[in-house]
């Protein structure tokens, strides 16, 4: 990546998408869609009120995480600001910088009128400002690919944020990095109980019998449903899944260097680079270590690591009966 000093930023909020995504995300699927009215009707509610804080979201940690890449030379955030789910955040928002823009209430011709608006100010920015050097799109609907592959195309760097579960997966592959807020410094984890209890289980039957997955049912639509809602959000992962899958990709990443490089040993930072090709959203601190070489030392089954002064070199393990 260039050097962050002389990086010029641009971010891009779609606040509803994250907001209820979020919401969602503490409280459950679809919690947002079955809450909506009693939000509307009476916010001040306390059962209410107590689970708009559960599902706070930490503005502050998506702009630092921004500020990281470089200067923030614009930082827009779009939503219906009257919305009481919304309403709380505008002091914070303004306080950070940040130019909210309107959107009324959609009628249901213009549901996408957030995903629509954004682009367009995207482009047109990228256009007017030659010496923006990067894009961050917050928000995980689907509806962004094309923006994200047409600011690449411009030849910028583009950086998505989206809640773990309702980021299509289609738009993680489209940007150069992706984030998943959960991941964010600062910002906690959510653990839900009741998911944790009831779906092992029923795991470990379909593993007993040998039968896949079903398919989840794709959820049914409903007027006003928040945009981060699509019908390829990506699934609840479990740790365990989790683990095994970067795992894998640790090591497709080792053959597909070793394919260009065959001396065996190759320096860790480039295998971090291909990791972070094929899938953006990888990040060792996400998984709970402090730096890629911790998380190379805990593969010590599948791969050997060495270290000599600032040079760390690593490669596939050699696996018994090679």
């Amino acid at each position: 990546m260039p050097d962050s000093q002389n990086n010029r930023v641009a971010v891009y909020l779609d606040f509803d998408n994250i907001v209820l995504s979020w919401y969602d995300r503490v409280h459950g699927r679809n919690s947002f869609a079955r809450d909506r009215q009693r939000i509307a009707e009476d916010p001040g509610d306390p059962e209410i009120a107590e689970r708009l804080r559960a599902a706070v979201i930490d503005v502050g940690a998506i702009i630092d995480y921004a500020s990281s890449f470089g200067t923030l030379v614009l930082t827009r955030a779009y939503a219906d600001w009257s919305a009481p789910i919304n309403a709380e955040y505008r002091s914070q928002l303004v306080a950070r910088a940040v130019d909210l823009v309107q959107l009324f209430p959609a009628a249901a011709y213009a549901k996408n009128g957030a995903d629509i608006r954004l682009a367009v100010d995207a482009v047109e920015d990228m256009f007017r400002l030659d010496d923006l050097t990067h894009v961050v799109i917050v928000g995980g609907d689907s509806d962004y690919v094309p923006l994200a592959q047409r600011c690449k195309r411009l030849g910028r760097y583009v950086v998505g944020v989206g809640v773990a579960g309702s980021t299509a997966k289609s738009l993680t592959a489209a940007c150069d990095e992706f984030a998943s807020y959960d991941a964010l410094p600062g910002v906690g984890r959510v653990e839900r109980p009741e998911r944790a209890a009831e779906a092992p289980p029923a795991k470990r039957q379909r593993r007993a019998k040998g039968e896949s997955a079903p398919e989840p049912a794709p959820p049914v639509p409903e007027s006003g449903s928040p945009e981060g809602a699509t019908e390829d959000e990506e699934p609840h992962e479990s740790a365990e899944d989790r683990d095994i899958a970067v795992t894998g990709l640790l090591i497709r990443a080792l053959w597909l260097s070793h394919d260009k490089d065959d001396s065996g040993w190759l320096y860790s930072s480039a295998v971090k680079q291909q990791m972070r090709r094929m899938d953006p959203s990888f990040s060792e601190k996400a998984l709970g270590f402090r730096s890629f070489s911790d998380f190379l030392k805990s593969r010590s089954d599948v791969v050997e690591l060495e270290e000599s002064g600032h040079e760390r070199l690593v490669r596939l393990a050699e696996q018994p009966g090679d």
